[in-house]
Order: structure tokens, then C-alpha cells, then sequence
């Protein structure tokens, strides 16, 4: 197996779901989730659940991150990528649906004392640099394992720190809710999010060449009704042993 992902037809050929669907379908349900607008009760918990999965993603991170270059993979409306630049980090923040990264620009009206760069494609893209930290927050949930893995085996060869990350907790309800997806499938409904065991997710992580000198330290799920995602946190060894092998 590759250890770049950017030569899987299967990462490839979900990402290309992604971006047709967020462009064609779900721009304006998800503007409307990632607001204060009102919503029903079911989007209402996965709103709650993702404001909680963002404190937690960001408390893994530096609060003062002056100086220091940060990825956004998959930034979606921009709310971690403006945080992170209020902490003084310099953002690339991008996304595969340009419809999502109009709307993130304009709600990046004041990004803070950092400074973030918006852009429309690949998150793996060797093309965007160097970086201190990257988060990735349900980007990679549509995702299978090894191509999870190998994302960000990727990442880690550009990343002198930390790689936040969530996947989707493999819990009956959602295995469940994944086959009935996979019976019934629709064409005006989300690429189907993909459980994720984690212990199997740090055995190939391990199988990844590129992450050889990184580990997994620490995980957190968050569970709020119809939201169900597992925080990952992975970093060089070095710093895992600095700071005792954990958060």
C-alpha cells in the first residue's frame, strides 16, 4: 500500500463526492447549521455537539499561536481557521466546495492578529507548505480507515506538531445507520460517513511508513443526540515524550 494518499482512487473518488455535494446541495443547510439561525431539534444537537468538539479540537492546541503557520484541512465556514488566527496564527484554510470558502471569507471579516489564506482544493496538497499544527475537524469522516490513515501519514511529513483530527466512532447506532445507507441510497444526501474503529485506526496508522516517528496520545468523544464524533490527537514522538504521552 501507497503511503500517499494522494494516489488512492477511493480518497480520491470521495473527496470528488464531497465537493459535488457541498456545492450543489448542502451550502445552504450547512450555512444555516454553522449560524445562530434557528433550527430544528435534531440539527440543533449536532450543533451543540460540534461547538463542543471544537473546544476540545482547539484545546489541543496552543493558545498563543504568534508566528506559527496552521492548516485548516477541510475548514468548511471558517470557524476554527478565525479562532486560530485570533490566537495569532498564520491559516491556510481550505476546502474542497468554493461555495463553503465564499461563505467562510465572508465571515472572516476580522480574522484577529494572525492572518488566514482561504483556499478551494485538496487538503493533502504538497503544494500548501510547511505547517506548525493541523486540525481537521469532520473532514475525514466520510472516509475509510486506511485512507484516514494515510491522510494523515501525509500531513504528519509536513507537520513539525500537532494533528487534530475526529473520525466517526464506530457505535452500533451508527454502523447501523451506515448499512441502511449503503441499501438505500439517495443522490441529494451526504456521501455516507463511515465508522471508525479507533483501535484499528492506530494499528494502521502504525502500518504507515510516514508515521513512523508519531503516535496517537490522546482521543475524546463527543456525543450530543444526533452527533457522534471522536477527537484524535497525533504528534511526534519527540513531543509525546516531552509531555509525558498525553494532552
Amino acid at each position: 500500500m501507497s503511503t500517499s494518499t494522494n494516489g488512492h482512487s477511493t480518497y480520491i473518488k470521495r473527496k470528488d463526492e464531497l465537493e459535488t455535494y457541498f456545492d450543489r446541495t448542502a451550502a445552504s443547510a450547512w450555512e444555516k447549521l454553522t449560524s445562530d439561525a434557528p433550527v430544528g431539534r435534531i440539527r440543533a444537537t449536532v450543533r451543540a455537539g460540534r461547538s463542543a468538539m471544537h473546544d476540545v479540537l482547539m484545546g489541543w492546541l496552543p493558545q498563543d499561536m504568534k508566528g506559527m503557520r496552521l492548516l485548516d484541512a477541510g475548514c468548511g465556514t471558517g470557524t476554527l481557521a478565525v479562532e486560530a488566527a485570533k490566537r495569532g496564527a498564520h491559516v491556510v484554510a481550505i476546502d474542497v466546495s468554493a461555495t463553503l470558502i465564499d461563505l467562510a471569507r465572508d465571515r472572516a471579516k476580522e480574522a484577529g492578529r494572525g492572518s488566514i489564506d482561504f483556499r478551494v482544493g485538496d487538503m493533502l496538497d504538497p503544494g500548501l507548505g510547511q505547517f506548525d499544527h493541523v486540525i481537521a475537524m469532520d473532514s475525514l469522516i466520510h472516509y475509510e480507515t486506511r485512507d484516514i490513515a494515510s491522510a494523515i501519514g501525509t500531513l504528519a511529513k509536513r507537520t513539525s506538531g500537532r494533528i487534530v483530527f475526529t473520525v466517526a466512532p464506530q457505535t452500533a447506532l451508527l454502523t447501523v445507520m451506515h448499512k441502511v445507507g449503503r441499501l438505500f441510497p439517495q443522490s441529494d444526501r451526504a456521501p455516507a460517513i463511515v465508522p471508525v474503529s479507533i483501535p484499528r485506526l492506530q494499528t494502521a496508522m502504525q502500518q504507515e511508513a510516514a508515521l513512523s516517528h508519531h503516535q496517537m496520545t490522546s482521543t475524546h468523544r463527543i456525543s450530543r443526540g444526533f452527533y457522534k464524533s471522536e477527537a484524535v490527537l497525533v504528534e511526534p514522538k519527540n513531543i509525546a515524550l516531552r509531555m509525558g504521552g498525553h494532552a
